[in-house]
């Protein structure tokens, strides 16, 4: 598999994000090796959290929750998605899968060895993460979802998420870093919009970026349905703590926290939270009101 990495000065002086990068190896799935990034910051001992970022952001997206959590005493770990960040990008669209992406996270956090494990997800992290909880269920100690969902192609999607997936696979101009402007309540300063470009010097490296809104199942019949079904009837069952912080103000996602919290037991009692005045990416807009959010979470008996 032919894969770009991204030169490490694209990543000089980003504003809010000195933290140290650690790499590993993953297996490409056609006899080489992609190297994945992730941040790990905290006491190594301490409880884990999982942050897991979606489409087309990366870690970045996760600079304003890491400090507090980690102040809190947590061991934070945000690894980006390959085709992301500082993880190697294969060049051709369908080097990218759904499967291939559970198995790569999947090997990251068993590389690192996470266990008793707190995730939070958004956007595609929760499609990825989702189904990573419910088919090893006994490395997660609980879980929220922030603007996040696990679709199975039984159900309408919304028209925000149609336009976005026509304009993905469409439009001559892929600017990540406007699109998650886009996404966002606040307006992001120009270092930020070009801190969320900075992984991508040119089109050739947006191949993973492309095609995700295009490997959602939308469709009864897409590739991943029986397995994110399967998933769902774990997660009908989870009786783990389970958290929802969705957004106000996201087109695509809100309402979803209603489906978790009518199908999974976890939720029962839990301090849900709608954070407001915050756009689908939650964490852009309200970072530290979304960590302080977790912070309780995972401080409650």
């Amino acid at each position: 598999m032919k894969s770009l990495r991204t030169p490490d000065d694209r990543f000089l002086n980003l504003p809010g994000y000195a933290f140290a990068p650690h790499y590993l190896q993953v297996a490409d799935g056609e006899g080489g090796e992609l190297r994945m990034h992730y941040l790990d910051e905290g006491e190594r001992d301490a409880p884990i959290v999982l942050l897991l970022h979606g489409e087309p952001t990366w870690s970045y997206l996760y600079r304003k929750m890491i400090p507090p959590l980690s102040a809190a005493g947590f061991r934070v770990v945000a690894p980006d998605l390959i085709g992301f960040g500082k993880s190697d990008k294969p060049l051709e669209r369908a080097d990218y899968t759904y499967a291939r992406h559970v198995g790569w996270l999947w090997s990251c956090i068993e590389q690192l060895k996470l266990r008793d494990v707190t995730l939070f997800c958004q956007d595609w992290g929760s499609l990825l993460g989702l189904r990573i909880v419910a088919e090893h269920p006994d490395v997660f100690a609980r879980v929220a979802v922030g603007n996040g969902g696990l679709p199975t192609g039984d159900q309408q999607m919304p028209a925000a998420f149609q336009a976005w997936r026509t304009f993905s696979q469409e439009t001559p101009v892929f600017d990540i870093g406007m699109i998650v402007g886009g996404g966002c309540k606040s307006s992001p300063s120009p270092e930020i919009i070009a801190a969320y470009n900075a992984p991508f010097p040119d089109d050739t490296y947006k191949a993973g970026a492309r095609v995700f809104p295009a490997l959602v199942p939308a469709e009864p019949n897409d590739p991943a349905a029986p397995a994110n079904r399967a998933a769902w009837q774990v997660l009908m069952q989870w009786n783990k703590p389970f958290l929802t912080t969705f957004s106000d103000k996201d087109p695509i996602t809100r309402g979803g926290e209603l489906v978790f919290q009518k199908l999974v037991p976890g939720t029962a009692g839990q301090p849900h939270v709608t954070i407001q005045d915050a756009g689908h990416f939650l964490q852009e807009d309200k970072g530290e009101e979304l960590a302080d959010a977790l912070i309780a979470f995972l401080r409650a008996k």
